[in-house]
């Protein structure tokens, strides 16, 4: 899954350490799961990081759940 990776632009990704160290919400959009269903939510980025290959944003939804998006699959991610 993560073979095809594609890093994103450095300027959005410090765009989202930003977001996750002012504890500011986002309204993302991103491709879910392997059907690439699109999601459009208010969430809090919590933490950024790298593993297996890829880079991940670790969010809070507004249910208090939390999710894992790889970078790669958000399309945008605007001030809230």
């Amino acid at each position: 899954m993560t073979g095809d990776y594609r890093p994103i632009a450095c300027a959005d990704h410090e765009r989202l350490e930003f977001a996750v160290l002012r504890r500011r919400h986002l309204r993302l959009t991103w491709l879910s799961g392997e059907g690439g269903t699109l999601v459009c939510e208010r969430v809090l980025p919590l933490d950024v990081a790298t593993r297996s290959g890829a880079e991940w944003l670790t969010i809070r939804r507004a249910t208090g759940e939390t999710e894992v998006v790889r970078l790669d699959r958000i399309r945008a991610a605007l001030d809230d």
